[in-house]
């Protein structure tokens, strides 16, 4: 069953992409949206080798917050950086609706992180010259589709930047910036949030107000969040725990279910 489902959406979006993303889709509609297999990554060779990530396995579920704590260089952006297509591993697997992300070619591996990938940085990568509604589509518009104006008034709504539509990233406060970014994670409604340290640049007031952000949208539209941090008040409003030393998972607890 599952050769001939992964054969499916292959052929599928040779023909057309709206095929592709409905047969995904259906496939992510079970609870386990996300197992990650003896994950490796190593930079260099050699003496010189570095052991980013050693050996990582977890499964992760549709709609499940998860939190990701670790001393700096532990291996917790590398990981995210593999689950979210945006780095090949050395070895080992990231399945995702039954799909191995990276037997994909790079066309589909450029569309998954575009369609089913939300990824929200400490820095927010925002364009100087574009807009805050212009940063928002940016993704559509990357994907050659049109913005859905209805989902961007939702977005700017939800974000509180309704009175700053019109503004350049400069003229804007550091929290106004990051909720442009979780704003363009969002637009494409992805199957995944994955959020390296978005409170680490601001202020407990902003940084509350982008937690919340996220977790509003965690329930609402059952989004799978995973988060990184080194705030315990934020890392325990998560589902789970996942903590890592070394590249390795050292503990992985359950805080609600």
């Amino acid at each position: 069953m599952e050769g001939s489902c992964a054969r499916c959406i292959l052929k599928i979006h040779q023909d057309g992409e709206y095929f592709f993303l409905r047969v995904w889709l259906k496939r992510v509609n079970n609870m386990e949206i996300l197992r990650v297999d003896n994950l490796c990554k190593v930079y260099g060779e050699g003496e010189n080798a570095v052991h980013a990530l050693d050996d990582v396995s977890f499964t992760a579920n549709r709609g499940e917050f998860i939190s990701i704590v670790g001393s700096s260089g532990s291996g917790k952006s590398t990981l995210l950086h593999m689950i979210g297509g945006v780095d090949r591993p050395t070895s080992g697997k990231v399945t995702v609706g039954g799909i191995n992300v990276y037997s994909q070619d790079e066309e589909e591996l450029a569309i998954f992180r575009r369609r089913q990938v939300g990824l929200i940085y400490q820095f927010y990568n925002l364009i100087p010259n574009l807009t805050v509604d212009e940063n928002i589509i940016l993704p559509c518009l990357l994907d050659h589709r049109r913005p859905d104006n209805k989902k961007l008034e939702r977005i700017v709504e939800m974000t509180g930047l309704s009175h700053r539509r019109t503004h350049f990233p400069g003229e804007l406060s550091g929290g106004q910036q990051q909720r442009v970014s979780v704003g363009r994670a969002l637009v494409n409604d992805p199957m995944f949030i994955l959020a390296d340290e978005p409170t680490g640049n601001l202020d407990s007031k902003a940084g509350r107000e982008i937690i919340e952000l996220l977790m509003a949208a965690n329930q609402r539209e059952k989004q799978t969040l995973i988060l990184i941090t080194h705030d315990e008040k934020i890392a325990l409003q998560a589902d789970r725990i996942i903590t890592i030393s070394d590249g390795r998972i050292i503990r992985d607890e359950v805080i609600r279910l």
